[in-house]
């Protein structure tokens, strides 16, 4: 195992160096109270709390948008990844109803980064291709989610491939009237929807103390049944039913696609003094009973065949330290503390062949994080240089186990290992440092390196055939770009990226089934890398514009790669049984990906908002099966990447009132997706001949009382088209309502 750099030892030292108030001199005092009644009841909702800290933002200067807590309330999405539909250049891909993961230019899963305010959401189980996991935050407890799209390892580390997803929970607001005394502040949200039956609601209490302390916290739930889509999707060449999903005798509703949830979440915030802030959070999500939809049945299975989720766990608990103007060279800092752990339970039924397969997985994750930053130092007349520093270490524990049952004689018998290894580890994290230089203000000259280290422990099992793992890697990696305003409205962009993803447990460990047939380890696998270029530009008057094009090529990718009956591993039957067996493997030769993204914000006259997105990614990889010995045999040397994207984008108008009401309407399209990759044709989620393209128009009214009261309707899918995203399992919902109001403060003030 590699020698660790002492992460904790940075840390105090660090501690130690940031400066303290001198002896006998008091902390600055706080803004002056307004003096009129009026300017006092209007300054009552003011945060005291100034903008995001650097862990609570994403760059400048990047590709980036970010989805507000507005825009939640009014677009009443059915989940956190349901919320990045409008974003530019975000394509979200649904294995289930209960699943969803976003595409950043044409990377997804393991390639891409989440975060919830800072803390890391990826471990070393997240798989290749579509993941479950941004699924697990709840959309009812986000203030909002920022997306950068491009890499950035740098920053964040390992994944951070195709880009970043940073999710901000919403927290108690500490007012500045202290002689308020305690603030109780009941919220009641109801919510259901007529496409899958839902119903489910929230119910949340905030408490504050003044300006020192305050307290937010919710427990949520819901039911959700069955998917009812617009009909079948069907190929575009030959008009043929794919094999996913299944239908009801209605020829809409889609089978396997109903589950429950339960949330939970707490966050106290405490003000100690003008410059010091600490946090300690919760965040829980249950999920139970969610049928995976491409696996229930899989391809060719008989109709009664099912995978599914019983558990789908994961807890965050957190500890946060935030400071400001702590010194001439230190103008925030903030450093965290975390406990996560996911577990997931999985059941396949077979019923006509008398077996039951389980499994259980669970990944404990400790997490150690700090960031400075200073303030910007004036080096000379016209230029000003500021600088970021920090470091983060995160430690996965994993247990995995699983049992067959064969139900005609009731006996269970457990197998020599799980999904995973049982009582592997993995540990990754860095040093980085990044400045900005800013020259009058015309120009800003960004950079940054990182020093990474992971290291991945998993033991053998003979009895399958499993070789033990002991890896290790230093990459460095950084980042420079580039941004000239030569208007006061407009600003040019120039960046370029390295970033990185070592191979997590997953990879070198794993059995599983995917979509498009079984997957095994390849413990020999090396990190995949990215070198990223990208030009942008940005107009902010008369309106908000903005067009990026990118190149990234992608070194090292891990592709799947067809493999024969006799090379499945020992104890597998699911393996032999499959209708396709993938091994993954390092591209021989690199990977391309490009394209165009852009976005338009535009204040119209009358209260009217027009919005519009557009995304465009091309992607090709290196042929990863033999040439053939048949030299006239057809045979492609480079060939389409898995599920990139289709050229699509967003149409979105809003009128906003005077008393509360909004009214909007919206377009979400994609052309038709026919580059497929060698693995794409395997894939029962995928129609002969890819995906069709569609229009999917959706309507919207929302009325708000103050903060009393917000009544919202979304009228989805009002045309009822059939149609589905790129690579999912589902289709979207048919011609449908989603109705939600949300009380709240029932009452306010002292109890």
């Amino acid at each position: 195992m590699p020698r660790l750099p002492p992460p904790l030892g940075f840390l105090l030292l660090a501690c130690l160096a940031w400066p303290a108030p001198a002896a006998g001199e008091a902390e600055a005092e706080p803004e002056t109270e307004p003096e009129t009644e009026a300017e006092l009841e209007a300054d009552e909702e003011i945060l005291i709390t100034p903008g995001p800290l650097p862990g609570q933002r994403l760059p400048m200067g990047r590709a980036r948008s970010e989805v507000t807590q507005e825009d939640l309330a009014r677009r009443l999405p059915r989940s956190a990844p349901d919320a990045l539909r409008f974003e530019p250049g975000v394509f979200v891909q649904q294995s289930a109803h209960g699943q969803g993961s976003a595409y950043l230019r044409g990377l997804t899963g393991q390639q891409t980064l989440l975060l919830f305010d800072g803390v890391r959401l990826n471990n070393s189980t997240y798989r290749q291709g579509p993941n479950q996991y941004f699924f697990t935050l709840d959309s009812q407890s986000l203030a909002s989610i920022q997306v950068q799209r491009g890499g950035g390892s740098t920053r964040w580390g390992s994944d951070a491939l195709g880009g970043v997803i940073l999710a901000l929970p919403v927290e108690p607001a500490l007012r500045r009237r202290a002689a308020d005394g305690l603030r109780v502040e009941p919220h009641l949200r109801l919510r259901t929807g007529s496409a899958d039956g839902e119903l489910g609601g929230r119910a949340q209490l905030e408490l504050t103390l003044g300006e020192t302390l305050g307290f937010l916290g919710g427990v949520g739930g819901r039911r959700l049944g069955d998917l009812e889509s617009g009909g079948p999707v069907r190929s575009p060449v030959d008009g043929s039913l794919p094999l996913v999903p299944r239908f009801a005798e209605d020829g809409r509703t889609q089978l396997g696609t109903g589950f429950d949830e339960l949330t939970f979440d707490g966050r106290l915030v405490a003000r100690l003094g003008v410059h010091h802030r600490l946090k300690l959070a919760l965040y829980g999500y249950r999920q139970f009973d969610a049928p995976r939809t491409d696996q229930c049945p899989a391809a060719y299975a008989p109709s009664d065949e099912c995978l599914r989720y019983d558990e789908q766990f994961r807890t965050l608990l957190y500890a946060a330290y935030e400071g400001r103007a702590l010194g001439p060279v230190v103008e925030q800092v903030r450093a965290t503390l975390s406990w996560q752990q996911q577990h997931e339970r999985r059941t396949l039924t077979r019923p006509r062949a008398f077996v039951r397969n389980q499994g259980r997985d669970g990944v404990d994750t400790l997490g150690l994080t700090a960031l400075a930053r200073t303030p910007a130092l004036g080096l000379a007349d016209g230029l000003a240089l500021r600088l970021e520093a920090g470091l983060d270490t995160y430690h996965d524990m994993l247990g995995s186990a699983a049992w067959i049952t064969f139900t005609d004689i009731e006996i269970t018998s457990r197998r020599s290992r799980g999904q995973y290894l049982d009582g592997a580890s993995s540990t990754y994290g860095g040093l980085f440092a990044q400045a900005e230089l800013a020259v009058l203000d015309q120009l800003s000259v960004r950079g940054g390196g990182r020093l990474s280290w992971i290291a991945v422990e998993a033991p053998g099992d003979p009895e399958s055939g499993s070789q033990s793992v002991s890896r290790g890697w230093q990459p460095w990696v950084g980042h420079a770009g580039l941004e000239w305003r030569p208007l006061e409205a407009l600003s040019l962009h120039a960046n370029f990226d390295r970033s990185f993803r070592a191979p997590n447990l997953d990879d070198l460990t794993s059995r599983q089934q995917t979509g498009p047939g079984f997957q095994f380890e390849n413990p020999a696998l090396r990190p995949e890398r990215t070198d990223s270029f990208e030009l942008g530009a940005r107009l902010h008057a008369p309106l908000l514009l903005e067009v990026w094009a990118f190149r990234t090529t992608l070194g090292d990718a891990v592709v799947k790669s067809p493999r024969q009956g006799a090379d499945c591993p020992p104890d597998t039957p699911a393996c032999r049984a499959s209708w396709s067996k993938l091994q993954l493997v390092n591209a021989p030769a690199d990977s391309t990906l490009w394209g165009v993204e852009g976005a338009l914000l535009a204040e119209l006259p009358s209260g009217l908002e027009a919005r519009a997105t557009l995304a465009w990614t091309w992607g090709e990889g290196p042929n990863v099966l033999p040439r053939p010995d048949d030299p006239d045999a057809p045979y492609q040397a480079r060939v389409p990447l898995s599920r990139v994207p289709p050229l699509n984008g967003t149409v979105e108008l809003v009128w906003r009132s005077d008393f509360g009401l909004t009214l909007g309407a919206d377009v979400r399209w994609a052309t038709r997706q026919d580059r497929l990759a060698l693995a794409d044709l395997t894939d029962a989620r995928i129609p002969r001949g890819g995906t069709p393209g569609f229009a999917v128009l959706d309507a919207r009214v929302a009325f708000r009382l103050d903060r009393r009261l917000l009544v919202a309707l979304a009228l989805e899918n009002a045309l009822d088209a059939a149609y589905r995203y790129h690579g999912s399992s589902v289709n979207g919902p048919g011609r449908s309502l989603i109705f939600q109001l949300d009380v709240g403060p029932l009452w306010a003030g002292p109890p």
